[in-house]
């Protein structure tokens, strides 16, 4: 397989990295019928010991030999009844030779004793520190992708499943929660002895513990004669937290059994709240594990639907995931997109249909941001090194918006009707990218091979460019569309051309609330196209892909009039978001007064908040005076949209509208955050002749030292601003103060990330400075600080940069970091190397100046003795 560095057909880098390679399930055995863990757990001395049990059916006569997965693990013994094995073990492998060969669908009870010290992954054990005294005391597993092998002997891959109990020895004060039903609890001494057992078949990367001093909220839904307990578990003291956080999960439950065509298939839902989480969320069967991160207070939940669609993603999985089990990595995004599309679905269903179509938009950007700076791949693929590598916005986003494209084609009873049979037909089975399309056509008849090839089974999507003209003489409208991913004379589904069937609609309701325009549907193949539409008389405005189920990029071209009543009058806020945009690439003030309009009156929050971004990049002191006003609406969203648009207008007006936000307060801890950040931002340019920056730096520092809250989302949002005095010293001083072990983790964590962005204008000693604390960073094992090291060090501009990120990228034990410390490492070596030709380019532009001051003193000398 190919590994350049450039993708031939896009120009992007390629998402396969040296070392990549396809991906296959092992030969199997037997099938998997049983796992039991009976695990004795020493937490003070971060091991545990015990046996794992596992129940094999034998698919066939005459296998003498076993290969297991196991990383890092203490093989103590490996027995089948009574008699012991012989086996070898490498470190990653477990190898079993056995006494007696197989007899085909006769099973057997294979027991691994084993015994594991402060483990690498899979199981992390939490406990407070001498920098870190009030961390709770918690052990929690991790299994996803392939990291159960770390913390249990297993086949460690998502195509075997089987049944599961685990039974765990813990201090009595602390509880232990796992997949399934408690069964049985024992006291011995000052142990507790939990045992859970699920009954239900799964992969073992679903497999989970979850040991600490919780708290436990209990909820239910209900229906009928069924219930099924809804149990949160959060650190004691934070109970409101949890309600306010996981309230909603019987409601979602209830319309998940609706939408997915299939009543919650577990004996309960536990969500697990956990410290130090490295995800925001897993998915174990009937028990989800979520950062506790995530737990909202009062204040926080005025603005943060995250954690509720967090919430969503994860419960989605109990169906898509853990119900209906990937067969291989490569066909994740059934699983992911699916959990991501049911956030949309949610807030579809909770809110309103505009507010998912808001949603699902964002949902697309993500993905299209991912696609532009960082890579292009198919959805489906089994090449790459790792399998983490896969989940991506590629995977979750991207699939999101596949499965909305799924949905628009086959309108929304066909389409459910379709996700009832996929889930029906493959309950407790392992499923491919196939067998959706087989449930497709079998409920529907529909055959979406077409769509699939398209948008999974290769990269990319369209970017339209579409140009609109009305012809009087003859009352036809003309739109001309180009799919501009592809270079002038290119055709065919070779050169990235997408053959869509695209809706276009043309409005002439002049009243706001309109109903939805008249639209013809047309095929668009080829790299440019016009069509031509005969109406009876000159349209308001022209919708282009009504209702926007298209995953694309879109440029209209459009003439201001149609923009602005596009902008008013079309009911799809997307569209009306699109001609937003269409109208701030226009400028001017009639662009201007229309997107003012909008900020105050745009019944859409999300619209509203693009509007205040479209008007911020309007290079006009009359785009002050319409954002200004969005700084008075009620929903927080929207306020913390117009101060991130103020701070790109630098004037002494939007300094002052800034500093009452930063000095003041919002009741959002985000608008509040958001405004000191972009306080900072103004401050670093002079203001009619004056500095700001000694004031904005003082503010700063008061607020590092009095607004500690929740998840340091103030605090974080001073950090960023001291980032924005890239020349400071002294901001630098401060930044480097609140990298120190001991600070709060989400506020440590931004001020490393904060290192790189105050770097790039900093003295040589003081660049130094940044290069060796993030060099001491580098080699703390914590998955979030490692990130966030990365984070920095892909900002600089030094070559310095390098040699860190490679030996991160050597010595981690994750395949995100390894990937991601390597991308940063091609991203510094392009910007260090642009920065060294501009440096070059400088001298040689100054020894021209130099020489041409000398060849004109020469001149005047020569002038002078003429004379």
């Amino acid at each position: 397989m190919p590994h350049s560095i450039f993708d031939d057909n896009n120009g992007r880098r390629s998402f396969e990295l040296p070392g990549a390679k396809p991906h296959y399930n092992p030969d199997r055995p037997g099938q998997v019928e049983h796992i039991f863990l009976d695990l004795d757990l020493d937490i003070p001395q971060q091991s545990y010991r015990g046996t794992c049990t596992i129940r094999l059916n034998p698919i066939q006569t005459g296998i003498d030999r076993l290969t297991l997965d196991g990383v890092n693990l203490t093989i103590e013994s490996v027995t089948i009844g009574n008699q012991a094995q012989p086996f070898d073990y490498d470190g990653e492998q477990l190898f079993i030779t056995l006494t007696q060969p197989t007899q085909a669908s006769k099973p057997i009870d294979v027991a691994i004793a084993y015994s594991v010290t402060h483990p690498q992954r899979g199981l992390y054990f939490i406990a407070p520190t001498s920098h870190y005294p009030d961390k709770p005391l918690q052990v929690w597993t991790q299994g996803e992708d392939e990291d159960s092998r770390y913390w249990f002997p297993c086949f460690d891959y998502p195509g075997q499943l089987a049944t599961s109990e685990i039974r765990v020895r813990v201090p009595k004060s602390l509880m232990a929660i796992s997949n399934g039903e408690l069964v049985d609890t024992q006291e011995q001494g000052d142990s507790k002895i939990y045992h859970w057992q699920q009954q239900q078949v799964h992969p073992t990367y679903l497999m989970t513990l979850a040991v600490g001093d919780f708290a436990e909220i209990q909820d239910q839904w209900q229906k009928g004669d069924r219930t099924i307990p809804c149990l949160y578990y959060v650190e004691k003291g934070r109970e409101a937290d949890g309600q306010r956080s996981m309230g909603k999960t019987p409601k979602m439950i209830e319309y998940f059994n609706q939408a997915f065509g299939y009543l919650y298939p577990y004996p309960k839902y536990a969500q697990v709240c956990v410290d130090d989480f490295i995800f925001g969320g897993m998915e174990n069967t009937s028990t989800t594990l979520l950062t506790d991160r995530c737990l909202l207070d009062e204040r926080a939940a005025i603005d943060n639907r995250s954690t509720e669609s967090l919430v969503a993603h994860e419960l989605a999985h109990q169906w898509f995931g853990d119900l209906v089990v990937i067969k291989h990595w490569s066909h994740a995004w059934i699983k992911e997109g699916m959990a991501s599309y049911s956030e949309v679905l949610w807030t579809e269903h909770e809110y309103s249909h505009d507010e998912g179509a808001y949603y699902l938009l964002e949902e697309a950007r993500s993905y299209i941001s991912e696609d532009s700076s960082r890579y292009r791949r198919p959805i489906v693929t089994h090449v790459y090194r790792e399998a983490i590598e896969l989940y991506d916005r590629h995977l979750y986003e991207k699939g999101a918006c596949v499965y909305h494209m799924i949905r628009a084609e086959l309108g929304d009873e066909l389409f459910f009707k379709a996700i009832h049979t996929f889930v029906n037909d493959n309950a407790h089975k392992t499923v491919e990218t196939v067998d959706l399309l087989r449930a497709i056509e079998k409920a529907t008849g529909r055959n979406l091979q077409f769509l699939f090839d398209q948008y999974v089974f290769r990269g990319g999507h369209p970017d339209y460019k579409v140009a609109y003209s009305w012809d009087g003489s003859s009352n036809l409208a003309k739109l001309t569309i180009t799919q501009t991913q592809v270079k002038d004379g290119d055709n065919g589904s070779s050169s990235g051309l997408f053959d869509l069937k695209i809706a276009i609609g043309f409005g002439y309701e002049n009243k706001e609330g309109g109903s939805s325009p008249p639209h013809f549907t047309v095929r668009v193949h080829e790299r440019e196209q016009s069509f031509y539409f005969p109406l009876a008389e000159k349209p308001l405005f022209v919708s282009f892909d009504v209702g926007n189920p298209i995953l694309k990029t879109v440029a209209l071209e459009y003439p201001v009039a149609e923009l602005k009543a596009q902008l008013k009058f079309d009911p799809d806020p997307v569209s009306r978001i699109y001609a937003a945009e269409a109208l701030a690439r226009k400028g001017g003030l009639e662009a201007v007064k229309a997107l003012s309009e909008a900020l105050v009156s745009d019944p859409i929050w999300g619209v509203r908040a693009d509007v205040a971004g479209e008007l911020g990049s309007i290079k006009l002191d009359q785009a002050f005076e319409g954002l200004v006003k969005g700084l008075l609406d009620g929903e927080a969203r929207v306020r913390r949209a117009v101060v991130e648009a103020l701070a790109k207008i630098k004037t002494l007006e939007s300094y002052k509208a800034l500093k009452a936000i930063a000095e003041d307060g919002d009741p959002s801890y985000y608008v509040e955050a958001a405004a000191i950040r972009g306080l900072a931002a103004v401050a670093t340019t002079s203001l009619n002749g004056k500095s700001k920056e000694e004031k904005v730096l003082k503010l700063l520092k008061s607020i590092l030292e009095e607004r500690s809250g929740w998840n340091e989302a103030v605090r974080s949002g001073a950090i960023g601003g001291l980032s924005q005095f890239k020349t400071s010293e002294a901001a630098l001083d401060l930044i480097l103060e609140y990298t120190a072990p001991g600070v709060p983790p989400p506020l440590r964590l931004a001020a490393i990330r904060a290192l790189g962005s105050v770097s790039t204008g900093q003295t040589p000693a003081n660049l130094q400075r940044i290069l060796d604390r993030l060099n001491e960073l580098s080699g703390e094992a914590f998955f979030l600080t490692q990130s966030s090291v990365v984070a920095a060090l892909r900002q600089m501009e030094t070559i310095k940069a390098v040699g860190i990120l490679g030996a991160l990228a050597d010595q981690t034990a994750d395949g995100r970091i390894r990937r991601i410390a390597e991308e940063a490492m091609q991203k510094v070596q392009k910007a260090a190397g642009k920065d060294q030709a501009v440096k070059k380019l400088q001298e040689e532009v100054d020894q021209l100046k130099k020489d041409n001051q000398e060849l004109r003193s020469r001149l005047e000398s020569l002038e002078a003795k003429t004379k």
